[in-house]
């Protein structure tokens, strides 16, 4: 089975979010993500994911904006400027959190001007930071309604075409079931483009377990493609304490 982390934006969200590294590394997680770490000074969080021996895996971009305009996300048009403001600052909080990816959000656009901006801002981010490894990820419209990056074809070919090593998929069971209705077979069709895994049951964005995902079949075909890196447990727990979700996990090593 793979490898197993816990993002804490969802999982240990009953606790204040600097004593949520602690509960994870209890929990036996050996890494985490973070999907908006910005709220807090870096070195606070660095200091969280030191002293409890955790890696950061992943965050997201654009930082959120705090002045209420446009987001400035990658594919929004006449944004690039925006764009490039916010890339800066997520790099200078990802080299001290030493992250290993940031997902960058397309955000709500749509169109072949939006597919053009998303692409140049994807290349643009890469050769600003060629040691950076960056990701997208396809969501739904139900819970993102209008994000431009809605399938996994279309990641597939926004990836073609910014042909840059440094930018990869990132896979979401719960996004790929409820876009394409076949978690497994998204992953089979699509996951030698991954370099980041994230899981959660749907529809209900649970542990999984739950919902039509054969998860003992998706985990064992992440195995079996020779994938190497970790699975981020991404998910709502249906439980009051995220302590009593975590049953999967030792259920499905064991399994």
């Amino acid at each position: 089975m793979p490898k197993f982390a816990a993002n804490l934006s969802m999982l240990f969200a009953e606790l204040p979010y600097l004593e949520r590294f602690r509960a994870a590394a209890e929990a036996g997680f050996e890494a985490v993500e973070v999907l908006f770490p910005y709220d807090v000074a870096a070195k606070e969080t660095q200091r969280a994911l030191l002293s409890n021996g955790l890696e950061l895996l992943l965050i997201n971009a654009p930082p959120p904006n705090y002045t209420g305009g446009e987001p400035g996300w990658a594919a929004l048009p006449g944004g690039s400027d925006r764009f490039q403001r916010d890339v800066r600052r997520v790099l200078r909080y990802s080299e001290v959190l030493k992250a290993q990816r940031i997902h960058i959000m397309a955000g709500v656009a749509s169109g072949d001007e939006a597919r053009k901006t998303f692409v140049e801002n994807l290349r643009w981010a890469a050769d600003f930071a060629p040691y950076q490894q960056f990701t997208i990820e396809p969501l739904n419209q139900g819970d993102r309604p209008g994000y431009f990056l809605d399938d996994y074809n279309l990641a597939a070919e926004i990836l073609d075409e910014v042909g840059r090593h440094n930018v990869q998929l990132q896979y979401d069971a719960y996004h790929a079931q409820m876009i394409h209705g076949d978690a497994l077979k998204v992953w089979e069709t699509f996951g030698d483009r991954a370099s980041h895994v994230q899981v959660a049951a749907a529809p209900s964005r649970c542990e999984p377990g739950a919902g039509p995902v054969d998860f003992a079949a998706l985990f064992t075909a992440i195995d079996n493609s020779g994938y190497e890196g970790w699975v981020s447990a991404e998910y709502t727990p249906s439980t009051k304490r995220t302590e009593e979700s975590l049953g999967w996990m030792p259920a499905f090593e064991a399994a």
